[in-house]
């Protein structure tokens, strides 16, 4: 990937949530898949949210700590769930948005902890400061910066979160490079994300609404988990695993607004499985690991 495609990806994955913060702020609903709705887990039909299916976010609203204002529907799992999360601890959320899972982190790690959100984006950096300031916690932060480039010192947290964030960060080994280095030695990482298992249409993957919306920028399943223990990390484990319905209809939109290539599979006209296979299968995982 080119530098400047690489920065081109984050700029539209910035401009996006960026908007859906502006949104939100506004009392509309938001969605971090535009128009397609792959991550609005809300329990309308299609013809009220705007889009065809929901299908992303689980519900947070039964857990202790849960702050709705905080609460954009915009992840794929509940890493909180699985984070092992004790009274005192220092814990840092990747792409934490308007603040949802650091305030159920908060319930548990108590006022002794430390709790750090990053976000890419100034406006969700913004509304989780304000979330916090409505609450009067005094021991959370909100600081907008690049998960590939962390503005923290080496070994500075005990737990690290990140819900449906890294498949939207294009270098992975960086990512996963910047989490090990930010680790205390003995920390660990409970990581929810979707991957993928078969192999995605290139037309798919090169679509930016799909990109910057929750599939094409995700990774074959194996590699990531090799990203994962190349760079270092032990008792890495898959906590939960649930398999995501994409309809055919989302896909061949998708494919109509895409290149020659795109609109010819829709047509059959290319029908080889072994250059574009019409299947593959989209995963969301909750991954645990532990920085030796």
């Amino acid at each position: 990937m080119s530098t400047q495609h690489h920065e081109k990806l984050k700029e539209l994955v910035r401009k996006k949530y960026s908007d859906i913060a502006i949104q939100s702020d506004a009392g509309q609903d938001v969605s971090c898949c535009g128009t397609t709705g792959c991550c609005d887990s809300s329990n309308k039909t299609g013809s009220e949210t705007g889009a065809g299916f929901t299908i992303m976010a689980e519900s947070y609203d039964r857990l202790q700590g849960y702050h709705p204002g905080a609460d954009l529907q915009l992840g794929c799992g509940i890493p909180v769930e699985h984070a092992g999360l004790a009274p005192g601890q220092s814990v840092l959320d990747l792409g934490s948005g308007a603040g949802n899972d650091l305030f159920v982190a908060r319930s548990i790690t108590g006022a002794t902890g430390r709790l750090t959100g990053l976000d890419f984006s100034d406006a969700m950096t913004h509304k989780a400061r304000e979330n916090v300031r409505k609450l009067g916690y005094e021991n959370m932060e909100f600081i907008t910066g690049d998960i590939e480039n962390m503005p923290f010192d080496d070994s500075k947290f005990d737990v690290l979160l990140s819900n449906c964030v890294l498949n939207l960060v294009p270098d992975k080994n960086r990512a996963y490079s910047e989490i090990f280095r930010v680790l205390k030695s003995g920390g660990h990482f409970s990581i929810s994300d979707i991957v993928l298992e078969g192999d995605i249409p290139d037309p798919i993957r090169k679509a930016a609404e799909a990109y910057v919306g929750c599939v094409s920028g995700a990774t074959q399943k194996d590699t990531y988990l090799d990203i994962v223990e190349n760079t270092g990390f032990t008792d890495i484990s898959i906590r939960k695993e649930r398999e995501i319905s994409i309809p055919s209809d989302w896909i061949r939109r998708v494919l109509a607004d895409s290149d020659d290539t795109g609109r010819d599979i829709i047509s059959g006209k290319i029908s080889d499985p072994s250059s574009y296979p019409d299947t593959f299968r989209v995963l969301s995982i909750t991954l645990n690991g532990t920085k030796p």
